[in-house]
């Protein structure tokens, strides 16, 4: 077996996530990394036919994934949607050569569906492996992807993703609004003030 090795380290900007390549791996060497990483969440491993990408998320990359998050909780509790929070569930298919553990994924209403009806991907450090080109014959309905300080969502339509306007897994939800409270400096003031945002937003009872 021939592995090529492409290391990514900043150690100029410690903010940066630290990410590892092997190309050339086979799915049983994809398997056996999972078995030695036990049930810790990190470091996330991807695999795209031959490849992998092992990620170590920075500090700045997991607080903003996991207030992503959090919005997305304050938003379905307030509007009364069932959900499940499965985190960094590892998403795989050995048929199709792919396996992927997004930064958080969701369920909606039926807690045991096979495959999450959202994840979400925090693009902070750019790495080689399209992780669309993974969730789009994983059968994840709807991926949104932070990039830049913008959440793009996008619909998975015959496995392919299309850009979408607004989300279809959470109809009703304003992208814009809630992601305006991203940048609040605690966790803390976001939620309170997000929900806020979204009772006032509700129709007044006449």
């Amino acid at each position: 077996m021939y592995t090529q090795l492409q290391y990514e380290q900043h150690d100029d900007r410690p903010t940066e996530d630290h990410i590892v390549h092997l190309s050339g791996l086979s799915w049983d060497d994809y398997e056996r990394l999972l078995d030695m990483r036990g049930d810790h969440s990190a470091p996330r491993i991807a695999y795209l036919e031959g490849v992998v990408e092992i990620m170590s998320p920075s500090r700045t990359h997991e607080a903003l994934k996991s207030l992503i998050g959090c919005l997305v909780e304050t938003y379905c509790l307030e509007r009364d949607i069932p959900f499940s929070v499965l985190g960094s569930w590892t998403l795989k298919s050995a048929d199709r050569t792919r396996g992927a553990e997004p930064d958080e994924c969701y369920i909606f209403g039926d807690p045991e569906r096979e495959r999450p009806h959202l994840a979400i991907e925090v693009v902070w450090t750019s790495g080689r492996i399209d992780k669309l080109d993974i969730y789009r014959k994983l059968g994840v309905a709807e991926i949104w992807y932070w990039r830049k300080g913008r959440i793009q969502p996008y619909g998975l339509r015959d496995e392919r993703y299309v850009p979408l306007v607004a989300s279809e897994a959470l109809p009703g939800l304003d992208l814009d609004l809630l992601m305006s409270f991203l940048d609040r400096p605690t966790t803390y003031e976001a939620i309170r003030a997000y929900r806020e945002a979204l009772r006032l937003a509700l129709p007044r009872e006449h």
